[in-house]
């Protein structure tokens, strides 16, 4: 008897103003000179390689795919350019739940329409493909440009994981973990592609 495929598979996602496809190696280069736009290991409170741990990082989610927690894609701009990382993580098959994490854009493209784009594509899959019952963010607490990026999604504050695991620096980090679930799926979407067609 055949063991079941691993949840979910790897997929590539298309949208007008971005692409998400699955992680490999040879994005290895191409993802070394995005991270260098903006220097974004420099920002203490998160957890972006630098561009000499860049294949370590790979490697990294490459692993973890492979034990069936996570699902990394790279992400492509409009114009075909790999511009950052996201994925599904934290895989909970059996009870149809992911968190959308683990996530970085070089500077040029932050504030605009493409985290936009790539949200609405990896949580259309998950909650219209997958049939999730719940998609997860997670941030640290101190970092408020991601919170208010997740509370623009429309996902609700579930808690706050305090003293739940480190910054790269060793201090201790509180975890804001937010949700959207299911049923709220329909609303979500339709502002997040308001938002997008505002932008047009």
């Amino acid at each position: 008897m055949n063991d079941p495929l691993p949840w979910p598979q790897p997929v590539t996602l298309h949208g007008p103003l971005a692409t998400l496809e699955p992680l490999s190696r040879e994005h290895h280069d191409p993802l070394a000179a995005a991270v260098s736009d903006g220097q974004l290991w420099k920002l203490w409170y998160t957890n972006v390689p630098t561009p000499d741990a860049m294949m370590a990082e790979i490697e990294r989610r490459l692993n973890l795919q492979a034990s069936g927690s996570m699902l990394p894609f790279v992400v492509r701009d409009a114009n075909d350019t790999i511009v950052g990382m996201t994925t599904y993580m934290h895989i909970d098959a059996e009870n149809r739940r992911l968190e959308i994490g683990s996530t970085w854009y070089a500077q040029r493209v932050q504030r605009t329409g493409l985290n936009t784009q790539c949200k609405l594509l990896l949580m259309s899959h998950a909650f219209e493909t997958l049939r999730c019952i719940a998609v997860e963010y997670r941030t640290s607490s101190l970092n408020l440009a991601s919170r208010r990026a997740i509370e623009r999604l429309g996902a609700k504050l579930d808690g706050v994981l305090r003293s739940h695991q480190r910054h790269r620096d060793g201090t201790l980090r509180d975890t804001c973990v937010y949700s959207i679930l299911q049923h709220e799926w329909p609303a979500v979407k339709s502002h997040l592609e308001f938002k997008l067609q505002s932008r047009g």
